[in-house]
């Protein structure tokens, strides 16, 4: 693959963007769902430096500076899935290796999504445990990050199942359509309990 497909996580946020604004696939929707996981992990980790006095949230902050690195990692990964799918979709459809190549391809996509997906499914842990022992002046930037995960969490799902219906459509996705079914699951119930976190610490907002 072309290194070009790589948009590397050090990359201005503003380069990135317009990186992805372009009309290229790569990075794609998948990658910007690596990027709102990893802003959820950053927020969370900003509520955890604003809980000093609990040894829980210095344990939990040193752990998101490794998940947010994670989620920007695989955010570039599926920019290079994104680019390889788009590589096998422009192959002529009268060529006979056409097929293999998207169904191939497809099933990458679809594993680098799950991926994704788990990063966020993983992150769960710790926006429980800082609803919790938060600082609670933190809380709005706490409901924000459950929304941020929530969303990243979704995005890969649906990319997910994307790119296993393309797999379906040129051959069919053999041994790994359970596995990636499962992660549709896990990933769907990971973004309900995100979003329902978000909804109840935001809920102390609400006009009585």
């Amino acid at each position: 693959m072309d290194d070009s497909a790589r948009i590397p996580a050090s990359t201005s946020l503003s380069a990135w963007l317009d990186k992805l604004a372009q009309p290229d696939g790569a990075p794609g929707g998948g990658a910007a769902c690596g990027v709102m996981l990893a802003l959820s992990a950053a927020l969370l980790r900003m509520v955890a430096e604003y809980t000093p006095d609990d040894p829980r949230a210095i344990a939990c902050a040193a752990r998101l500076v490794d998940v947010r690195l994670t989620a920007l990692g695989a955010a570039e990964a599926d920019g290079v899935s994104s680019a390889e799918l788009g590589a096998a979709l422009r192959v002529a459809a009268d060529d006979p290796a056409r097929d293999d190549r998207v169904r191939d391809a497809a099933i990458r996509a679809a594993r680098s999504s799950g991926a994704l997906g788990g990063v966020g499914v993983g992150m769960l842990d710790e926006l429980r445990l800082l609803r919790e022992i938060g600082n609670p002046h933190l809380a709005a930037d706490l409901a924000v990050s459950g929304e941020a995960l929530s969303a990243g969490i979704a995005g890969a799902s649906i990319n997910l199942r994307a790119n296993l219906r393309l797999a379906g459509a040129h051959g069919g996705a053999g041994g790994a359509r359970g596995e990636l079914e499962a992660d549709v699951e896990r990933m769907r119930a990971a973004r309900d309990v995100a979003s329902a976190i978000a909804d109840q610490v935001a809920a102390r907002y609400d006009d009585r």
